[in-house]
């Protein structure tokens, strides 16, 4: 079993040239981005997921018994699933968490095993639609239908969010953002076009393990 390979969106990169990864010597991790529409599971012990979100949602799911989980980051509660392609699919929370939670299964995952913790969801720019919060109440209903408990959140409100999610240990390090960076991560969002993590914000970190 490669637990390591990236799945989704990415997965054609190369794991370890591209701009999706990165070696931090503070953490002595390998870190990977998780961008916008799409998703990253792994086994390892070495790998901690990130990614920046504004309005979008991010889950992070794992089985602790076998240690192993990923993360995924939508943008949209609509299902996408009839908008002929995979990679635009998985902008929709609908298909992007059963992608993951399939991706976890099929690596001997067991859905009553599942910790689910989930992030995001912020109205960051006045004057829209709240597409932040509809994310938000998209993931909490999806959750209960599927009769998935929810053991770690953090949703709604009106700044963006840092996380960084450690599948094999389940431990979720998260920043809430200035609100001067609302309207740069929003615009990336709506442009499908973040391509890197970049945090000049302080803020207080939560831990979730």
């Amino acid at each position: 079993m490669n637990q390591g390979r990236p799945y989704g969106a990415g997965a054609s990169a190369k794991p370890d040239s591209d701009r999706r990864r990165y070696f931090d010597r503070n953490l002595g991790l390998k870190v990977v981005n998780v961008f916008q529409g799409d998703y990253y599971v792994t086994g390892r012990n070495d790998e901690v997921l990130t990614t920046v979100l504004g309005s979008c949602i991010s889950a992070c799911i794992r089985d602790a018994v076998i240690g192993f989980g990923g993360m995924n980051h939508f943008l949209l509660p609509e299902d996408g699933r009839l908008d002929g392609g995979s990679n635009l699919s998985l902008r929709y929370g609908s298909f992007a968490m059963e992608q993951l939670i399939n991706q976890v299964l099929s690596h001997g995952g067991r859905r009553e095993r599942l910790e689910v913790k989930v992030f995001g969801g912020g109205n960051v720019v006045k004057g829209l639609s709240g597409i932040g919060h509809k994310n938000s109440d998209f993931v909490e209903k999806f959750l209960k239908n599927e009769g998935l408990r929810l053991s770690g959140c953090h949703l709604r409100g009106n700044l963006a969010r840092k996380i960084m999610y450690i599948p094999k240990t389940g431990i979720v390090k998260m920043r809430e953002l200035g609100a001067g960076s609302a309207r740069k991560i929003h615009e990336k969002e709506t442009t499908q076009s973040i391509k890197t993590v970049v945090d000049e914000s302080t803020g207080d970190i939560e831990l979730f393990d």
